[in-house]
């Protein structure tokens, strides 16, 4: 009886890893401790006639991951026989893992749907382009509403007042179609005015671009859209600093923040309490080696050190063990 217990058990774990091995990209199983998902990985580009961004699209990136995972190789032609690093390994930001969230200094989304019983738990990730400068995306909890498919775009003021400075008049409507900008799918969100939508510029993913709504990849938001039923919460958050845990080794993911000046020595201090909390009694953490990464935040996941220990006193080395050194040391 028990042999046949193990022989199921073991059929459930190989049908459970072959599932996983079938999802798409950017598709994990949720962690059962720890907060991380995913592996960076090299490839080799096959393909003279690839860009980065290709590469980037193909492996489940935006614009800045693929840039700054690879800041030596070209954007436009990076060569057949080049190899780049893939970026993907993801802490999950720290919020309630249900619905759908957004992690705008990550330009990421991460989507968390409802399985049935038996089905392994998991989380989706997305790359997304979110608004520029001046059209911020709005932070808070809000939910889906509708789901459009072939949406129409109405220009809001800002967009025919911006055409108007130029001499051009702005179209009160803009049909389904390629000059679409919010692309094939659209879902709207309980903020109003704001949209999560597909895109007929794909080259923005990773990057803030838009006027204030959540751009994905034609065939992510595609790969959603039947599945995000309305009334689903949405999570919108700002979290530049990301911490993680792995075999309770702590580690630390940093991203540039949205704003110009850089993480201030609030967010370090913020860091370091954050880590205590969580920490491993007795570990301590380079504070150096944090405050390198908030100086540079490169969004390069990185596992933090121990603090080193104190430098000795030289002043009192004398190189004498016992009474010698008594001795020393009493010398003029």
């Amino acid at each position: 009886m028990v042999g046949v217990l193990v022989g199921w058990l073991a059929l459930i774990s190989v049908a459970q890893a072959e599932e996983e091995n079938e999802w798409p990209r950017g598709h994990y199983p949720l962690p059962e401790e720890g907060n991380v998902i995913g592996d960076t990985y090299r490839i080799t580009v096959d393909d003279r006639g690839d860009t980065l961004l290709d590469i980037a699209r193909r492996h489940n990136l935006g614009y800045r991951e693929i840039v700054r995972a690879n800041p030596d190789v070209s954007l436009w032609i990076p060569g057949e026989g080049t190899e780049v690093t893939i970026p993907g390994r993801f802490i999950l930001p720290d919020a309630e893992r249900t619905g759908i969230v957004i992690n705008i200094a990550e330009l990421r989304l991460y989507y968390y749907p409802e399985v049935d019983d038996g089905e392994t738990p998991r989380v989706e990730t997305y790359p997304i382009g979110i608004g520029r400068e001046g059209f911020g995306t709005p932070l808070g909890v809000t939910e889906t509403t509708m789901n459009i498919e072939n949406p129409a775009w109405y220009p809001p003021e800002s967009v025919q007042r911006e055409a108007r400075a130029r001499g051009e008049k702005a179209p009160s409507v803009v049909p389904p179609g390629p000059d679409n900008p919010l692309g094939d799918h659209a879902i709207i969100l309980g903020f109003d005015g704001y949209l999560i939508h597909g895109t007929n510029q794909p080259d923005g993913i990773g990057m803030r671009a838009s006027r204030g709504c959540i751009r994905m990849f034609p065939g992510d938001i595609e790969s959603i859209f039947d599945r995000v039923p309305p009334n689903t919460q949405v999570q919108i958050v700002n979290q530049p600093i990301k911490i993680g845990w792995e075999e309770e080794q702590p580690l630390v993911q940093a991203f540039p923040p949205l704003e110009e000046e850089g993480h201030s020595m609030s967010a370090l201090e913020d860091t370091v309490t954050r880590l205590n909390q969580r920490g491993v009694e007795g570990l301590s953490f380079d504070d150096g080696q944090l405050r390198g990464l908030l100086d540079d935040p490169s969004g390069r996941m990185v596992s933090l050190n121990p603090k080193p220990a104190p430098e000795p006193d030289r002043k009192h080395d004398t190189g004498y063990k016992g009474i010698y050194a008594e001795i020393a040391l009493r010398r003029p």
